[in-house]
């Protein structure tokens, strides 16, 4: 038997993964080292080194021991490798194959004992079989394992040795979760600071200033048994990643979740999240922290995107408007207007409108319009609810039955032709290919117009699916005015629109486009529908916007009207129910010239603020009919009623 040299080392290798554990003690770290021991004393081996993965799989390479191992090797430090058999070195046979190899070209002696495996006595033909049945092994068992874990996971059954934060495991039962008191209040604050309209980084700021627990200090202060992260600087700093993964769990409604992560191959550690539909939901499991609506309100809020200008708080009605003609979202206008005497606007459009696209209109309304109207409505449903609560009940019931199968009966009209034209490209696109084939449509001619139908018939599909799954939601809908009622008797009073309640109450508005009214008018309607009831109409209740009906007079300064007081006089004594007039005849009415202003400006002769012309006239009972500046022409009617 060949002696080496004192200088090198002999590495004798052990690992046992978990699933080695359950085949005995022979597998046993100790049993190796004993037997790899014995076998290297007695063939004359000498400076025997162990290295030793303790609990790592075979199908991962990345283990401490091994690697230790390697950088031995690469150093020129060890001579001989003694390994129990083929499977400890690994259970992926083309990565063995390749560490064999490389203990080859670098002349490391390498002995697979139960094998019979010895690089000195030449190529051992079995040993890639070997190595294809050690994958073959791990596959299998790792196979297995998946299978116990599912039954029990499909059963209702908690597969994960973690609990959420916020819970704690049984003593008595590890299958049932308790309620952490102490850590359970903080993850309703952080659901109740969300509803308020903060950020999770904002939130993670705030606890972090209060001096809050981190959840691993928490469970090592009250020694949990599912700590996992012993090292930390700052035992209070809350990072915004923790509270966005608090936020998440649906645990906190009081459900067990199964299958939330996976893994791509048995030889692949590294979870991934498993997609929501493919996840399992066991409900009202254990004792819920978080009621669903709150849970849904924040996931809602969270999914907003607010982009609040520089040193500006966002809006909180970001999220909540919807345009009433195309559906699209409201886009937040606060720039700022540089004009003198102007302010920062504060309003909404539709976005559709302001990507500038022009497939819709505008759409137009201010922010503290919005808050006055649902504030209003608050009040008047709130009321009328508390009063007369079955029959509020009643109403809502009624009207939401009706309004669903009205949008219904709409949606399966659209449905209706959606499928009859895909039904008609389907015989298009069936005669082009004949056409094709018999030579009556050249092949460039055929690529173009089947693509172009084939384009239209996937959007199609693509609509078709929606409108099936909005029709098959609004049969899922139902009705909760208790759960309203309850919300209502939560608060004592409406005096003030607070972000707390706007996000409890409103579950969305949807504005209407202005209408043109008489004298100057428009009228706006929104509707306002609130979570558990949808849109509320109580008897005589009209969601409409009137800015400018209850203006009957213009403001004119004393200036101005004694100005343009004989202007009035004028006009005050007229009875014809039309007035033709030139810019000229008006200021040889005024006695004085009128400013460049009113030849260059439409809106000088409008009724607006710094406006004192068009006051005048619109306080004398007379509008605008015709205006032409470049011929200097003013046509004004009186106005009806």
């Amino acid at each position: 038997m060949l002696r080496q040299s004192n200088e090198k080392i002999t590495a004798l290798y052990e690992r046992l993964s978990r699933d080695d554990e359950l085949q005995g003690d022979s597998n046993s770290i100790v049993n190796q080292k004993k037997m790899l021991e014995d076998y290297a004393r007695n063939n004359g081996f000498k400076n025997l080194v162990h290295f030793t993965d303790d609990g790592f799989s075979g199908t991962n390479f990345e283990r401490p021991g091994w690697k230790r191992l390697m950088a031995e090797m690469e150093q020129g430090k060890v001579s001989t490798i003694i390994v129990k058999d083929m499977s400890r070195v690994g259970r992926d046979y083309l990565r063995v194959g390749m560490y064999t190899e490389e203990f080859f070209k670098a002349g490391i002696r390498f002995i697979a004992v139960n094998d019979n495996v010895d690089s000195d006595n030449g190529d051992n033909d079995f040993t890639p079989f070997r190595n294809i049945m050690n994958e073959w092994t791990a596959r299998d068992t790792s196979r297995k394992i998946r299978a116990v874990f599912r039954a029990r996971a499909m059963e209702g059954k908690r597969i994960s040795p973690s609990t959420p934060y916020g819970y704690l495991r049984d003593p008595q039962d590890k299958q049932k979760w308790i309620v952490d008191v102490e850590a359970a209040e903080v993850v309703q604050r952080i659901f109740r600071l969300v509803i308020e309209g903060y950020g999770v980084y904002q939130i993670s700021d705030i606890l972090t200033a209060d001096k809050v627990l981190i959840p691993s200090v928490h469970w090592e202060r009250i020694g949990a048994d599912n700590q996992r992260h012993k090292h930390y600087q700052d035992p209070y700093r809350w990072r915004g990643g923790v509270v966005a993964k608090i936020l998440e769990r649906m645990e906190y409604m009081g459900h067990t979740v199964a299958f939330k992560t996976h893994t791509a191959s048995y030889k692949d550690k590294r979870s991934k999240a498993t997609a929501p539909e493919e996840r399992v939901i066991f409900e009202n499991t254990h004792e819920p922290i978080i009621d669903p609506e709150t849970w849904r309100n924040a996931q809602r809020l969270r999914r907003t995107v607010r982009k609040p200008a520089k040193q500006e708080k966002p809006s909180r009605l970001t999220g909540l408007l919807y345009c009433a003609d195309c559906g699209a979202k409201m886009t937040h206008d606060r720039s700022i207007d540089k004009r003198p005497g102007r302010s920062a606007k504060n309003e909404y459009y539709c976005s559709s409108y302001r990507t500038q696209t022009r497939s819709c209109t505008m759409h137009f309304i201010r922010v503290p319009v919005v808050e006055t109207l649902i504030l209003n409505a608050l009040r008047e449903v709130s009321a009328f609810a508390r009063a007369n609560k079955q029959e509020f009940i009643r109403l809502v019931t009624d009207s939401t039955s009706m309004r669903q199968d009205k949008t219904a009966k709409q949606q399966r009209k659209k449905l209706t032709a959606y499928r009859k034209r895909s039904n008609e490209l389907d015989t298009i696109i069936r005669k082009l290919y004949e056409d094709n084939l018999s030579g009556k449509l050249s092949d460039k001619r055929f690529e173009k117009l089947s693509g172009d139908y084939e384009r239209e018939q996937e959007e199609l599909e693509q609509t078709i699916e929606r409108i099936q799954s909005e029709i098959d939601n609004l049969e899922k809908q139902t009705v909760n005015a208790d759960r309203f009622l309850d919300l209502v008797d939560r608060y004592t009073d409406f005096e003030e629109l607070t972000t707390p309640m706007l996000n409890e109450f409103v579950e969305k508005v949807v504005v209407h486009e202005r209408v043109k009214g008489s004298r100057y008018t428009t009228t706006q309607k929104v509707d306002i529908y609130f979570n558990f009831v949808g849109l509320v109409e109580l008897p005589g209740e009209k969601n409409n916007v009137d800015p400018d009906s209850s203006a009957l007079q213009k403001s004119v300064s004393k200036k101005a009207m004694k100005a343009y007081a004989p202007f009035k006089q004028y006009l005050e004594q007229q009875s014809a129910s039309t007035i033709r007039l030139t810019i000229s005849g008006i200021e040889r009415i005024i006695g004085s010239k009128l400013t460049a202003t009113a030849y260059k400006y439409r809106t000088y002769w409008y009724p607006q603020k710094n406006r004192p012309l068009g006051c005048v006239i619109f306080n004398a009972g007379y509008d605008i009919q015709k205006l032409d500046l470049e011929r200097q022409l003013i046509l004004l009617k009186r106005a009806e009623g």
